[in-house]
């Protein structure tokens, strides 16, 4: 699986087709060819990667 930005297909459309598309414009042919936004999975702003990574370590997987 490969996530693209509205920016980087903006270019992509430009360089192999020569259209120029505005960026927003791109979202909405995109929502009409029925594919579906996608955002990051947020992180607490106080996580420690330390805590993280030790709880990784003391995991037993069943």
């Amino acid at each position: 699986m490969v996530r693209w930005r509205r920016i980087d297909l903006q270019r992509g459309i430009e360089d192999r087709f020569g259209v120029a598309y505005h960026e927003r414009y791109v979202g909405q042919l995109l929502k009409e060819l029925g594919f579906s936004h996608m955002s990051a999975r947020p992180r607490h702003p106080a996580q420690d990667a330390w805590i993280v990574e030790e709880f990784k370590k003391t995991f037993r997987a069943r």
